[in-house]
């Protein structure tokens, strides 16, 4: 996962380079670059994902992980051929290249997700996630800080092929080290997963009858029609609706945060790589401390509320803060951090109380889908906001603090939702 993160955000602090196409051999430019940004969510959106997270729960994650992982890598290699070769069809060929990379890497995810739930559900599930999650997005870190070292900023510069590819050579190798650890992954887990099977067998030869429904029975067993069940949960629809809002206020931003934050606050493209890094670094540190506070003391529809509340407050600071003082792009760096910790510390823990352990990795991959039909339009959506002049970047910010109103506004309704029904424990600490 920290090769995926990684690789996802590479461009993301120098995506100045494609607001001219001149700047660039490769010739892209801002809404060329949006629409690439855009084909990560392609096939996650026209029932790629839907149908990875039913085969999560069909043939498991070892198996059917494995088929997702190998995708996500032939896509970031298609994507590094696409930028090396500068052909006419380059835009192309990444954007076929990075929507086969984007349905790997969500896949993948939710595999790492359903495994992480059911490892540690009745334990320090959010601990674990917040863990899982820290790791990750140190992948975005690392980009964010890396790409403006890889690719200098030099006005009058045009960058050759090579230049503009240095992050995605480094995103390759990283994703040949993530298919060596994800090997390690799978025979470790089939071990501990043969240890559980003997320890179940066990079980039903010593207490038949209080042993005739447990996990494997034909009640436990996927069937498609708990599909329905799942879309037709309601707490489901308000996880996926703040899921998008959130996600698409900060994913989205993400992308295009170089070309948002240097004109606005007047910076180089270096420390603009650090000012979006604090939200990776943020992470690291505040995932895993938010995910004991969400295990220890629960409150878990409140913690996502605030999280809402402190990303609008950041996404308000860079639509309406002074131009060209950069401590105002810091401080919301700060805010934006903090809530991109709090809401999924308790978001994703909460999915594994509303559904049952049987359908997690379709209502996972479900979720995700709801998430990515909306990056799908909110990231093109940038990119040409963005390329409509010099008030692109303040236009955009306020696009993104209109998703964090009503994110609030989901959140808030979930609070209610959790009162109205204490039997979900959706507020209760995890055991």
């Amino acid at each position: 996962m920290f090769a995926s993160y990684y690789f996802d955000d590479m461009f993301s602090s120098i995506s100045y380079l494609f607001e001219d196409p001149s700047l660039t051999q490769l010739g892209w430019d801002a809404a060329g670059y949006g629409l690439y940004a855009s084909g990560y969510s392609v096939l996650c959106v026209f029932g790629g994902l839907v149908l990875g997270g039913i085969l999560l729960d069909k043939w498991g994650v070892r198996f059917s992980g494995s088929i997702f992982v190998l995708m996500m890598a032939g896509g970031a290699g298609m994507v590094l051929w696409a930028l090396l070769s500068g052909s006419s069809a380059s835009l192309t060929i990444a954007y076929v290249g990075v929507m086969l990379f984007g349905l790997g890497s969500e896949i993948a995810g939710t595999a790492v997700t359903r495994s992480i739930a059911r490892w540690f559900k009745g334990g320090p599930m959010a601990f674990a996630m917040g863990i899982q999650l820290a790791i990750a997005r140190l992948g975005t870190a690392f980009a964010l800080v890396l790409s403006p070292k890889l690719v200098q900023q030099q006005a009058g510069h045009v960058y050759t092929l090579a230049e503009t590819a240095r992050p995605a050579v480094v995103g390759m190798g990283l994703m040949a080290l993530g298919l060596i650890l994800w090997a390690i992954f799978v025979a470790l887990d089939a071990s501990a997963g043969k240890s559980r099977q003997e320890e179940l067998e066990s079980l039903k030869s010593k207490t038949p009858d209080s042993a005739s429904s447990p996990a494997g029975a034909p009640e436990d067993e996927f069937r498609f029609s708990d599909i329905l069940h799942v879309l037709g949960n309601r707490n489901f629809w308000l996880l996926g609706l703040l899921c998008v809002l959130f996600y698409s206020s900060v994913i989205a931003f993400k992308k295009f945060a170089g070309a948002i934050l240097i004109p606005r606050f007047d910076i180089p493209a270096q420390t603009a790589g650090w000012m979006i890094s604090m939200l990776p670094f943020s992470t690291v540190i505040f995932a895993p401390l938010f995910g004991i506070l969400v295990d220890k003391v629960g409150r878990g529809t409140r913690w996502m509320m605030i999280g809402a509340i402190l990303a609008l407050i950041a996404h308000a600071l860079l639509a309406f803060a002074p131009a060209g003082v950069p401590f105002w792009g810091y401080l919301a760096m700060v805010f934006l951090g903090f809530g991109y910790s709090l809401v999924p510390a308790a978001l994703w823990p909460s999915v594994p109380k509303i559904v049952p352990d049987k359908v997690l990795g379709t209502t996972y991959a479900l979720i995700n889908w709801v998430q990515n039909l909306g990056l799908l339009s909110f990231k093109w959506l940038s990119g040409v906001i963005l390329g409509t002049g010099a008030q692109g970047p303040v236009k955009v910010e306020i696009m993104f603090s209109a998703l964090c109103v009503f994110a609030v506004l989901v959140a808030v309704i979930f609070c209610r939702t959790s009162v109205r029904n204490p039997q979900l424990q959706l507020d209760e600490p995890n055991k």
